[in-house]
C-alpha cells in the first residue's frame, strides 16, 4: 500500500551555457513549484545542488546568487536538473 504523504515528482533538464545558469536558475526559483535545482558539469558531476526550503529564505539565498554567478564564469556549458513536486 502506498504511503499517503509520498509525493510524485518530476525532473525536467535544461542544457545552457555558463553566461546563462544566473538568467535560467532566477526563472527557476520565481516559477515556485521547484523543489530542488542541481547544476551539473558537462560530464554530469554535481556542482550545485539548492534545495527550494533553502530559496525561501531571501537573505540566505543571496550568496548562493553570487556562487552561482562565479560558477557561470567558469563553466562552458552545463545542465541544470530541476526536480518539481506534483
Amino acid at each position: 500500500m502506498p504511503k499517503r504523504n509520498q509525493q510524485e515528482s518530476t525532473r525536467e533538464q535544461f542544457k545552457v551555457y555558463g553566461h546563462e545558469v544566473l538568467k535560467k536558475v532566477k526563472e527557476l526559483i520565481k516559477e515556485g513549484n521547484v523543489h530542488r535545482i542541481l547544476i551539473k558539469n558537462e560530464k554530469g558531476k554535481v556542482l550545485v545542488e539548492i534545495p527550494m526550503t533553502f530559496a525561501v529564505v531571501g537573505t540566505v539565498f543571496a550568496p548562493v546568487l553570487a556562487a552561482i554567478g562565479a560558477l557561470a564564469a567558469v563553466v562552458n556549458k552545463c545542465t541544470i536538473e530541476v526536480e518539481r513536486r506534483k
